[in-house]
């Protein structure tokens, strides 16, 4: 067992006892069933794996992860984004909700500061799921409007574009304080505008999720000036399940696809008449497909018509086999893949690792280049 995973199987061994039984009382089965899934997923070996011939393997290091930025508010606190401090309290945080109900319709965008707005006007959120009070158990509440929150460049910073973060969390939760924050902290300081969805979970159907990621991304196209940005550049990033949620948007609610293609109930707004493209997508530990199952079926990922993807995951991943095959997939079909393979690297370890910088320097290759093969 490599150092990396004796610290963090030290760690899990003093919190998952007492955790475990706060979240049985407090959240119900699924949420803990979830959180417990993640935590198996990060102390269990691949078991089996061969690294031959992968050129982009590497040792790993926490040399360069980014600890929480001392201008972030004390609720944005994620404490040191390495693997070895994770804590399981964290997986039950949620971001800050928006204020005084902002939404991204009528948002009044400050680049120089943390914004959260709500993705849908009250009562027009396009869905098929009817989750009521009485449902109980769920990470979120019956009332819970998904959000984006955004964290923009310091100041004086020229952005190089823009990335769409979700978090993962087996659809049960979503560890922004393990996942998305500590990456956009880091993003930003390689000059990018970052913004992390809390997207609908269950009993929400990953199809309403995929929904909130377009809502999200018309959001920054609308706004791209106020940001400094390009319009079209514009990446979405997704870290295990968060992965998956920006496949689907990707494969099948992306472009002009809007809410009326699963709820015809739904009104449009002005925000609908703007293209929710993306120019490039970020596989953390995570592919294209459904929980646990990556699609290797060219036919079928040709229909999303798969901007450039990034893959980052590690040797130790019980999912490692699954990444391989379908990075192999993408680049048979053409499609521009870049990867990070860290070597006796677990599930779930966020920002940490030593990717961000490679990623960003990819990422800016496709923006400059808007999709071309590198």
């Amino acid at each position: 067992m490599n150092k990396t995973k004796m610290l963090l199987a030290a760690t899990l061994s003093i919190l998952l006892i007492p955790a475990a039984l706060t979240a049985e009382g407090a959240q119900g089965n699924g949420l803990s069933e979830g959180i417990a899934a993640i935590e198996e997923a990060m102390t269990v070996s691949g078991g089996g794996k061969n690294v031959q011939g992968i050129d982009e393997l590497r040792a790993g290091s926490s040399e360069q992860t980014v600890p929480t930025p001392e201008d972030f508010p004390d609720s944005y606190d994620y404490g040191s984004g390495r693997i070895s401090d994770y804590v399981r309290s964290s997986n039950f945080r949620h971001l800050p909700e928006p204020e005084g109900g902002a939404t991204v319709l009528r948002a009044e965008v400050n680049p120089s500061a943390i914004q959260a707005f709500y993705l849908w006007e009250e009562g027009n959120a396009p869905a098929v799921t009817h989750f009521t009070e009485g449902m109980t158990g769920y990470f979120d509440s019956w009332d819970f409007r998904p959000y984006v929150t955004a964290i923009p460049v310091r100041e004086g910073v020229q952005p190089k574009g823009a990335v769409v973060l979700m978090a993962g969390g087996a659809y049960q939760f979503r560890g922004n304080y393990t996942d998305s924050l500590p990456t956009a902290a880091a993003l930003r300081e390689a000059g990018f505008q970052t913004f992390i969805v809390d997207y609908r979970l269950s009993p929400y159907s990953q199809e309403e999720g995929a929904l909130d990621v377009a809502r999200a991304v018309r959001f920054i196209r609308q706004n791209a000036d106020a940001y400094g940005i390009d319009p079209d550049d514009i990446a979405v990033m997704g870290f295990s399940a968060g992965g998956i949620q920006a496949g689907e948007f990707l494969m099948h609610y992306d472009e002009d696809v809007i809410g009326t293609a699963l709820d015809d109930s739904y009104v449009p707004d002005a925000l609908d008449a703007l293209t929710a493209h993306a120019s490039a997508a970020g596989m953390i530990y995570s592919f294209y497909g459904h929980l646990s199952v990556g699609n290797m079926d060219p036919e079928w990922l040709e229909q999303g018509e798969l901007p450039p993807t990034f893959y980052v995951y590690g040797t130790e991943d019980p999912f490692f086999s699954q990444f391989q095959r379908q990075y192999d997939v993408l680049r048979e079909m053409g499609v521009a893949a870049g990867r990070i393979v860290l070597d006796g690297w677990p599930h779930g370890f966020g920002a940490d690792g030593g990717w961000v910088r490679d990623y960003a320097a990819w990422l800016e290759g496709v923006f400059m280049s808007k999709g071309e093969c590198l």
